[in-house]
């Protein structure tokens, strides 16, 4: 047997032996979609983290004596030396949009977390409990999620908004309610095809509880598809978030919150495009992050696709 034959079959071997999750993740990073995202999404995590020590100015702060909406000056690209440099410009309260783009980053990955987060939890509870109960539990469990589901997520939004009142707090928790119901139809499916399967009917065979079968058992098994849903849910949330800012019903002046700034500059879009398109294009770049990595991650955690190439 030639030595490249003996190298194929150990490396096979290998591959045979390789857990599940390790498997994912070489897929995962083979993936050239979730490359993609996984750079974007670093990169903008990086800027988050390290915002005050990139930004130039205090994002709050009102620059003396530089002219409202004035275009981008850098430096290297020909603008006067003896001019404050502004790479992304002043915006119309004579702040430093480039500096106010930066902190904005963290204010996004938080929302498009915590609500999601929020959403996860309370819909995947809603949806384990229903599907393990069945019966009247499960009908009105899941006639509710309908009713939800019936009106536009973003309209319903701002009617939740409307009711609670206009804030960043109370917009993510209008958020975090309207994607429950995903959450719960998601876990619910799952959970119905796990209960009845061998290994759930002999731990309760055994003698353990309820809760036990359902938390440990059947639970875990819905992992998977909540990784996948959330990361591509974290997007949405972000674009739902900048839209109620963008409306009025989110985050409130002077915070720097890319929707907001959209909504602020959004009349100056023709004398001063450089004001709405570098928020937008942060908006733009982390939702594509999170969509390509959510593609990546649904190929490399389903296990039809184990032999296919990403």
């Amino acid at each position: 047997m030639s030595a490249a034959t003996l190298t194929a079959s150990s490396t096979e071997a290998n591959m045979r032996r390789m857990s599940p999750t390790r498997e994912a993740l070489r897929r995962l990073v083979k993936h050239r979609s979730a490359q993609i995202g996984m750079v974007i999404l670093g990169f903008m995590v990086l800027i988050a983290i390290f915002a005050p020590l990139i930004a130039p100015y205090d994002p709050y702060a009102r620059q003396l004596g530089a002219k409202r909406r004035s275009a981008p000056c850098i430096h290297l690209l020909g603008c006067p030396a003896d001019q404050p440099q502004h790479i992304f410009g002043i915006d119309s309260n004579s702040r430093d949009l480039f500096s106010r783009v930066l902190f904005g980053s963290r204010l996004s990955l938080q929302v498009g977390f915590a609500t999601i987060t929020f959403a996860i939890l309370i819909g995947g509870l809603i949806g384990a409990l229903s599907a393990y109960a069945g019966g009247w539990v499960d009908n009105i469990l899941m006639r509710s999620m309908d009713v939800l589901m019936a009106f536009p997520s973003l309209l319903l939004a701002i009617a939740i908004v409307a009711v609670l009142g206009t804030g960043l707090i109370n917009a993510l928790l209008a958020i975090g309610i309207v994607s429950i119901p995903r959450y719960a139809r998601l876990v619910r499916s799952t959970v119905l095809q796990v209960r009845d399967l061998e290994y759930v009917q002999a731990s309760r065979a055994l003698g353990a509880g309820g809760l036990h079968v359902l938390f440990l058992r059947i639970l875990p098994n819905a992992i998977t598809p909540l990784i996948v849903q959330g990361t591509l849910g974290i997007a949405g949330a972000i674009i739902d978030a900048a839209a109620l800012s963008f409306l009025g019903l989110g985050a409130e002046p002077p915070r720097p919150e890319w929707g907001l700034m959209l909504g602020e500059e959004k009349n100056s879009v023709f004398n001063a495009p450089h004001l709405v398109f570098f928020p937008g294009l942060a908006i733009m770049l982390t939702v594509l992050s999170f969509n390509l990595l959510g593609d990546g991650l649904r190929d490399a955690l389903d296990p039809r696709l184990r032999g296919s190439n990403a």
